[in-house]
């Protein structure tokens, strides 16, 4: 699990993660009523299974009183609710209220979570009320673009820590570079992002997992060029050999195309490849 703090390897994270579309068609759809009511629908075919997932989102905001009620339906007849409430009890105090239901299982979640920003400090707390239950908390500290963060997770039931993090990391204008030590100090991640210009951007990730393959080490580099205002490509590849392809597309104001492809070069020749292999996906969103 990586710590949540965006600034420690978000940037690389979002390169290499973000737009590649590559498990099927799916679809977006959002709107919103002058009272301040938003609806999203949105719905994915899986290419493999063939299985239509979906659901159905409300959410109303009260900017005034930092107040933001998220209802959600899924197709698997999951209930979920949220409450936010923002910089009322304290400037940059965020505190915010999860639940879910499976009435068919009986299954529940709620999750408890406070949030408080301010300069130079991101502190995040949350408790997990019926796994455990669990409390989790992390810090990140950050002056003149160096970054310190570390995660905690304490089961109150067996009265133990059962996973702790570690992270620093250093960002400038134009670059930021992060180092993760997850997994209670047994995996390692470094990461590295630059914006080259004005329309390129580029970024690495490392991952040394002892339990892993390819002699526990991964690595993945990409980047993103903008194309215009209104399109951009990505691109990227591990040592794996599989090459991820991205294209997005502004069709008009409110309308979205995405594309994605992704090859696995070892198996390019192979008619009957084993295994996961190639994969190409597409994903609509109309925004009014």
């Amino acid at each position: 699990m990586s710590l949540p703090q965006p600034d420690l390897g978000k940037s690389s994270n979002d390169l290499l993660a973000k737009d590649y579309y590559l498990n099927g068609a799916s679809l977006e759809v959002k709107t919103t009523t002058p009272s301040n009511v938003s609806f999203k629908v949105a719905g994915n075919k899986d290419s493999k299974s063939d299985l239509i997932t979906g659901d159905i989102e409300g959410k109303w905001t009260d900017k005034a009183h930092g107040l933001t009620v998220t209802q959600t339906w899924t197709t698997s007849n999951i209930l979920r609710n949220q409450v936010e409430l923002e910089n009322q009890i304290a400037k940059g105090l965020k505190l915010d209220l999860a639940t879910s239901l499976s009435p068919e299982k009986g299954a529940k979640t709620a999750v408890l979570t406070s949030i408080y920003k301010q300069s130079g400090l991101h502190t995040r707390a949350n408790l997990d009320l019926f796994k455990g239950p669990t409390f989790t908390a992390d810090a990140v500290l950050g002056r003149d673009g160096f970054l310190v963060g570390a995660e905690a997770a304490y089961n109150v039931t067996e009265g133990k820590v059962t996973r702790y993090a570690t992270a620093i990391g250093f960002n400038a204008p134009q670059y930021s570079v992060a180092v993760h030590a997850l997994s209670n100090l047994k995996v390692f991640t470094a990461s590295y992002y630059q914006r080259i210009n004005r329309d390129v951007e580029a970024g690495a990730k490392a991952i040394y997992d002892p339990k892993s393959t390819h002699g526990g080490v991964s690595l993945e580099v990409g980047t993103k060029v903008y194309l215009d205002a209104s399109a951009f490509f990505k691109a990227k590849i591990n040592n794996a050999g599989v090459v991820g392809l991205g294209y997005t597309q502004a069709l008009r104001p409110g309308v979205k195309a995405a594309f994605g492809l992704a090859l696995d070069t070892q198996k390019l020749n192979d008619p009957n490849p084993v295994g996961p292999a190639h994969k190409v996906g597409v994903h609509f969103v109309f925004d009014s």
